[in-house]
């Protein structure tokens, strides 16, 4: 077990480093080409900085992958179901590109982010059962397994993706979120599966010392892209551990959502942001300030993924039930005063 714990920490401190030693680079590199967002009317950025930063993120979370593999020899089944997740990786990155530098209407988005969604499920990479709360496991036919693996992966895509208007936000839940995917595989007993989010987790710590407020640098179409497939893939890869993910993103969830829901309300594309819908803008115009309120998400998130250890199934059920509530409420109070907006 030591050397498990050695290699372990080794892949962390690699994929630290390593998003440590390359953002700078990305940066740089941003500054040259033109890929700099500055301050925009119903945004929270306050200077002008580069937006590529997550091309580092990822790439140090495919060396530290590179020793893994060294480290902690996998199945072929396993090795195979990794093959899949790589695939995606690969079509992330020019996807994301064309992005930074086109913005692509919210169309051609979907339409990447289901052909990166498409290479896992390919390779067998399927939420094919969840654990029921009362014990055992509910099996999924191939016709609902399929199209909710694509829901759950471009869903993660576009939480991710929509909440990265505060600095340090996306990276640092993220890397809760990672961490929490570690422990239940390592608590299983899947060392080889647990080492992945583990190394996600090193990736964005090391690269949150440069977006961390006031962020000199954002992750991008590349970080959030990369981020919300690398979290969605490896909660299935070793066994579904949906719930775990679900808990600790349970709040962007629930904000993404309601913001999609309010922006449909009101006859606005769901994707067009500026409008300071998301709770971060909320928060900001009670008085707090970006950093404040990136650390009350860190802290709610690792709440949730302690209870995620510490609940029973049924605790679990309950809790989501009232999730649920509280969202359907929230949502109809939403709609209700859209409609009440339009009417006067």
């Amino acid at each position: 077990m030591s050397l498990v714990l050695v290699g372990m920490a080794l892949v962390f401190g690699v994929a630290f480093l390593s998003a440590y030693l390359l953002t700078p680079v990305a940066e740089r590199v941003c500054w040259r080409y033109g890929l700099v967002d500055r301050p925009r009317r119903g945004e929270l950025q306050i200077r002008p900085a580069g937006r590529a930063g997550g091309y580092a993120v990822a790439a140090a979370f495919l060396i530290a992958l590179a020793l893994s593999l060294v480290l902690f020899p996998r199945s072929a089944a396993e090795a195979w179901r990794l093959a899949g997740f790589l695939v995606g990786v690969a079509l992330v990155v020019p996807l994301a590109l064309i992005d930074d530098f086109r913005r692509l209407n919210p169309g051609p988005q979907a339409a990447g982010h289901l052909a990166i969604a498409a290479p896992p499920i390919a390779f067998g990479i399927v939420i094919d059962d969840v654990a029921s709360p009362f014990g055992g496991l509910i099996e999924f036919p191939l016709y609902v397994a399929l199209p909710f693996t694509l829901f759950w992966v471009v869903g993660m895509i576009n939480t991710l993706n929509m909440i990265d208007s505060v600095d340090g936000l996306a990276a640092g839940v993220s890397a809760i979120a990672a961490i929490a995917l570690f422990a239940r595989s390592f608590d299983l007993g899947q060392h080889s599966i647990a080492v992945l989010p583990l190394a996600l987790a090193g990736a964005c710590a090391g690269f949150l010392p440069y977006n961390s407020s006031p962020a000199r640098i954002f992750a991008g179409s590349g970080g959030s892209y990369f981020l919300g497939y690398a979290l969605a893939v490896l909660a299935i890869i070793g066994g579904a551990k949906i719930a775990t993910a679900v808990m600790v993103l349970g709040l962007p969830m629930v904000d993404v959502a309601a913001v999609i829901l309010q922006r449909l309300a009101a006859g606005r594309s769901p994707f067009k942001g500026g409008d300071g819908a998301h709770l971060a803008h909320r928060l900001v115009a009670a008085g707090l300030s970006p950093r404040q309120i990136a650390f009350l998400a860190y802290a709610f998130c690792a709440l949730a993924g302690w209870l995620a250890f510490s609940l029973s199934g049924v605790q679990k059920l309950y809790l989501f039930a009232a999730v649920g509530f509280i969202l359907a409420a929230l949502s109809l109070a939403l709609v209700i005063r859209a409609r009440g907006a339009q009417s006067g």
